[in-house]
């Protein structure tokens, strides 16, 4: 004989609950990166922008000889009768006011904005980590000492010090990624220091250092980790933030100088030329928006899937 649904209804909630201890189970056994990275995979905002950034590097940094080479244009080749001539066939960007092809400008100029972004991110969060977790863990004079230096460097406004070392040294890519890293990385040391601060006093970290644990390990194996999260969240911004920098800093004039082609320095020379060519001014600040967008949103969804508590919400 058939059984009826009332008959049923018994069977289908043990189901159910067999279901749902299951899934708790799941997510009671998955690790923190394990759910972090679940979490990012369903951000489908960051997802894609991560595929735009992805996508624009490959072309800045693989791409940009082939396709250049492809098209037979140069970065650097001048044809002073055809300037400002629009997006054609052979130049399907345009040219600039000297004959120089826009598209070949923009991959090239690419690699040396982010690469800037990048590689000073990289100084940034090297010096800035070292330095608060040592001012975090060992504290008074050595935390007093590091919390003087920063105060000291923040009390110069950030842009006249780096309009200061620009007129000093003669810009070029490598000295202004230096520049930046050197100057740039006291917000990360605040952040990390705070952090370890509060780390250092749990009790894990207590017991460990109680079983004669040396002081180096336990920074690294006990300390760091729970640091590491925050630090990568804040170096998606700081690749944003450095490459804003260099882009104001060439559209001033004091950045990397012509003919190294970047991102801001073709916007600074094209600005007199707006209403003449406008395709000069609206490629490379699209292409510096999007970029420094793509890392914000990257930097928010990185935050979104390792803070356990912001998870599922955005």
């Amino acid at each position: 004989m058939t059984p009826t649904t009332f008959e049923r209804v018994p069977a289908i909630r043990h189901k159910l609950a067999r279901s749902e201890s299951e899934i708790d189970l799941a997510r009671e056994s998955r690790g923190y990166w394990d759910s972090a990275l679940l979490a990012l995979r369903r951000d489908r905002l960051t997802l894609a922008a991560f595929a735009m950034l992805l996508v624009t590097a490959l072309f800045c940094f693989v791409l940009a000889r082939p396709v250049t080479e492809a098209l037979g244009i140069d970065p650097n080749d001048t044809d002073p009768l055809i300037a400002f001539e629009g997006p054609s066939v052979a130049h399907p960007m345009g040219v600039d006011q000297v004959g120089r092809d826009q598209l070949a400008r923009l991959l090239y100029g690419g690699r040396v904005s982010i690469g800037i972004g990048f590689f000073a991110a990289v100084i940034i969060m090297t010096i800035g980590l070292a330095l608060g977790s040592i001012a975090g863990f060992y504290g008074k004079i050595v935390d007093d000492v590091v919390m003087w230096f920063i105060n000291t460097l923040n009390s110069i406004p950030f842009i006249l010090l780096l309009l200061i070392i620009s007129l000093l040294f003669k810009p070029t890519a490598l000295t202004l990624t230096i520049f930046i890293g050197l100057v740039s990385w006291t917000e990360i040391s605040r952040i990390v220091r705070g952090q370890v601060l509060q780390v250092k006093e749990m009790e894990y970290v207590t017991a460990a250092r109680a079983l004669g644990t040396p002081t180096s390990w336990l920074i690294v194996r006990h300390i760091l980790p729970n640091v590491v999260p925050v630090a990568i969240i804040f170096s998606a911004q700081v690749i944003g933030g450095v490459i804003l920098i260099e882009s104001a800093l060439s559209f001033l004039g004091l950045g990397v100088q012509p003919p190294t082609a970047t991102w801001g320095n073709m916007l600074n020379k094209a600005q007199s030329y707006f209403t003449l060519a406008p395709h000069l001014v609206v490629w490379p600040g699209l292409l510096i928006s999007l970029t420094v967008l793509c890392l914000y949103v990257i930097g928010d969804g990185l935050r979104d899937a390792l803070d356990p508590t912001m998870r599922g919400k955005r």
